[in-house]
């Protein structure tokens, strides 16, 4: 006869080695997680350190961009060769770089709107004017130009008045996901993506000609750093008076010194027959205000991009804003 004892030990036994078995899949799994925990730490370490660092090279660029303007306070040219020339900057454990570019050189989606406070801001017409010429001339058919440049202005406008062919509030609230107008100025050019009629397809060609400074002054061209690749930003300017192949010629033959005058720019036989407004004569300039510093930092295999916009118009100059690049 069989001893009920064994039994016992032999469900004993197994029941510890389901135990065991248990035990040593939850420890498993535990450590599995605490390796993975270790993992994100030390990504978020080796992020934050890049991020330092990128601050750093912005706080840099931001000392080397008063001396350029310290050094030639009447005019900014583009000697030296600092325009989107890459400067390596010194890091422990990896690599840096930082590029230089004249902030003021584009669209200004904050000049469709004049007034200083988010109560007051009122559509101003030769902005949108200037932004729907712009757009035409990067390819975009007319009528989505005209729709679009309302539409932007009225975004960040202050009433909730559509302007023809613009939309507000209403136009948004039929979407799948409704949403209202910011009824305020654009922080980042991005912005212009939740605006009625703006596609990717859009958005991919007029991002590179446009950005949100932190004012709604008319956008500050200077003449002697803007580039002959950057033509439709004069022209648009002077829509139906300049084309973009004039424009390109016109600053092809920029003296090497720049111009020391904006008299003698309008001067000029290229422009002299034109008629600009008085306030779209203004927006060209000698000296440039706004400066972008990109910069690319990769530390222990993480890589961090971003974007501070300087404002050099007082000295010290400062950083009025630092993010992430857009595409990063």
């Amino acid at each position: 006869m069989a001893d009920p004892s064994a039994h016992e030990r032999g469900a004993a036994l197994l029941t510890v080695l389901l135990l065991v078995a248990v035990m040593a899949v939850v420890a498993s799994t535990a450590l599995q997680h605490l390796a993975l925990a270790t993992r994100m730490t030390g990504n978020g370490a080796s992020v934050d350190q890049a991020r330092a660092y990128a601050a750093a090279g912005a706080e840099m660029a931001r000392l080397r961009i008063g001396d350029l303007v310290s050094a030639s306070p009447g005019k900014t040219t583009l000697r030296g060769g600092w325009l989107g020339a890459p400067q390596s900057l010194p890091v422990p454990g990896g690599t840096a770089t930082a590029r230089v570019t004249d902030g003021g050189n584009c669209f200004n989606l904050n000049s469709l709107v004049s007034g200083q406070s988010e109560a007051s801001l009122k559509v101003h017409p030769v902005a949108v004017t200037q932004f729907q010429a712009l757009m035409q001339l990067v390819g975009i058919d007319p009528r989505e130009a005209q729709r679009i440049a309302a539409a932007t202005a009225d975004w960040i406008d202050s009433d909730s008045a559509p302007q023809p062919g613009g939309a507000e509030d209403e136009t948004y609230a039929r979407a799948p996901a409704p949403y209202r107008t910011a009824n305020r100025m654009m922080v980042d050019a991005s912005e212009l993506r939740a605006v009625a009629g703006v596609t990717p397809a859009i958005v991919a060609r007029i991002l590179p000609w446009v950005c949100a400074l932190p004012d709604t002054q008319m956008s500050p061209i200077n003449v002697n750093t803007l580039l002959p690749g950057q033509a439709v930003l004069f022209a648009m300017l002077l829509p139906g008076q300049l084309s973009v192949d004039q424009a390109r010629q016109l600053l092809a033959r920029r003296p090497e010194d720049g111009y020391g005058s904006t008299v003698t720019f309008w001067a000029l036989p290229a422009v002299s027959g034109m008629t600009p407004l008085a306030e779209v004569q203004s927006q060209v300039k000698l000296t440039t205000r706004w400066f972008h510093v990109d910069v690319d930092v990769d530390v222990g295999g993480v890589r961090v991009q971003e974007r501070a916009l300087i404002d050099a118009q007082e000295q010290p100059a400062r950083i009025v804003r630092l993010g992430r690049s857009e595409g990063a």
